[in-house]
């Protein structure tokens, strides 16, 4: 059985989401509407994916590697814009048609599709549901044989009959075309309806009348019915999608403690034994490690947390935990953060484009930025590297078991050696050998009576204002 081609119907414009942004470009779940299609596309073992766009190409910058982008010229109907994707069928070739705009279609649906079309031997097969209330949905009408004879349209009054609206197994939207019959049969396909559009499911009396079969293939998740056309049916799908997400996790072996309050993206992956805390949200390409321990309430993106680490009431972007590693509370872990096994970024710590090396510890109140960290290093409360001098970012290098004390300041470019020790209220401007103490403040000057005296003028002042 050959790999089939699947076609995506993507150019309608999607007026409804009220958007400058095209419908779908807008994100689902840390993912483009369309890239949900296109995943589920990939993963069935296409031969090739097709994406039918309008002529602006505004899916352009969503179409990746392996996928042809096909302009459909005008907006006449999903019949005209499979025929704008006709260039890239091969005779032969099996065609699983599917919408963009419905994005929980699996990539199991669609082999299961082409599966059964395959070994019909059908010109199409048409995935269809039954549901409870099938209002707004096209009908399928079948023929005493159980076949298929024709789709009613009911967009409009006119297109279907009050018998027809009594039907309740509807078309998905999702077809299997012998490539041959289809493109023969598209050419047949009129405009004769209330919208004056050029339908799809109006090829199936065209194969018909050539004596060619046309079978039903049923669904039963209504999941994958639902489409995306203004911004309250985005939220609802968003909502399916999350918990489709959430569950799978939860089945593989992470704990969410409050699904209600836990967001987390398509992309993310989560190890064993994870907890996941309420108020937690992951997104981007965030991984997790086996026993870690998230939230509540913090936020990853784009982040990579190796296993055992515990990070409650941070907020980490384009961050790298190791193992072993305690971040927060109240932490920000910004770009090109590297903590290294076992080290600490503790309380009201910002991190940012830093390697902190094996056991150290960032305990609190800090910001460390541009700065490389040796092992086992502690730097004190209030310890900032000074990294901008007003034109250039400079690097701080710390290293092995050195401590810093409280406000200690590093003004970049400067290095600590190894076992090297700072005072408190230090500002360090020159490098500091290994293992020695650098203490670098003013002296002290206890000035007495002051008190006394400035208490004094403000009398004075005050008798001179009467």
């Amino acid at each position: 059985m050959a790999a089939p081609v699947v076609v995506i119907l993507a150019a309608g414009h999607g007026t409804r989401m009220r958007s400058a942004v095209q419908k779908l470009l807008h994100p689902l779940c840390g993912r483009p509407i369309i890239d949900w299609s296109i995943a589920a596309a990939r993963e069935a073992g296409p031969s090739k994916v097709v994406v039918v766009d309008s002529p602006e190409r505004r899916l352009q910058s969503a179409v990746t590697d392996g996928v042809e982008l096909v302009v459909q010229p005008e907006a006449r109907g999903t019949a005209d814009a499979v025929r704008a994707a006709t260039g890239a069928i091969r005779p032969g070739d099996t065609v699983i048609v599917i919408h963009g705009d419905a994005p929980l279609v699996t990539a199991e649906t669609l082999r299961r599709l082409a599966d059964a079309h395959d070994s019909s031997g059908a010109a199409a097969t048409i995935a269809t549901m039954v549901l409870e209330d099938p209002t707004g949905y096209g009908r399928v009408v079948r023929g005493p044989d159980g076949t298929v004879e024709r789709v009613v349209e009911t967009k409009a009054p006119g297109d279907a009959t009050e018998l027809d609206l009594h039907i309740r197994e509807v078309n998905t939207g999702m077809f299997a075309f012998d490539g041959d019959a289809l493109m023969t049969a598209l050419a047949e396909v009129g405009s004769d309806n209330a919208q004056g559009e050029l339908y799809l499911p109006d090829v199936i009396p065209a194969l018909r009348e050539r004596e060619r079969t046309v079978l039903a293939y049923e669904l039963t998740d209504p999941d994958e019915l639902l489409q995306i056309n203004d911004r309250r049916q985005l939220a609802d799908v968003t909502a399916v999608a999350q918990r489709q997400i959430l569950e799978r996790h939860m089945l593989a072996g992470a704990t969410i403690v409050n699904p209600a309050a836990t967001i987390i993206d398509v992309g993310v992956t989560i190890g064993r034994d994870v907890v996941i805390a309420p108020f937690t949200s992951l997104h981007g390409t965030t991984s997790i490690g086996d026993g870690s321990v998230v939230g509540p309430q913090t936020t990853l993106i784009d982040a990579q947390v190796g296993e055992g680490s515990k990070i409650p009431h941070s907020y980490v972007t384009g961050a790298v935990i190791g193992d072993r590693v305690s971040v927060g509370p109240f932490a920000y872990l910004r770009p090109g953060t590297v903590l290294r096994d076992g080290s600490k970024a503790g309380t009201f710590v910002e991190i940012k484009n830093s390697d902190v090396g094996p056991g150290s510890k960032v305990p609190h109140l800090s910001y460390i930025g541009d700065a490389d960290i040796g092992e086992q290093t502690n730097l004190g409360a209030s310890t900032i590297t000074a990294n901008y001098d007003g034109y250039r970012k400079h690097r701080t290098t710390i290293g092995d078991r050195v401590k810093t004390s409280v406000d200690t300041t590093l003004i970049a470019p400067v290095s600590v050696g190894d076992d090297a020790y700072t005072g408190a209220g230090s500002v360090i401007t020159t490098d500091v050998p290994a293992g020695s103490l650098a203490v670098a403040r003013a002296r002290q000057l206890n000035i007495d009576g002051y008190a006394e005296r400035r208490q004094e003028r403000a009398e004075a002042e005050r008798k001179d204002e009467r």
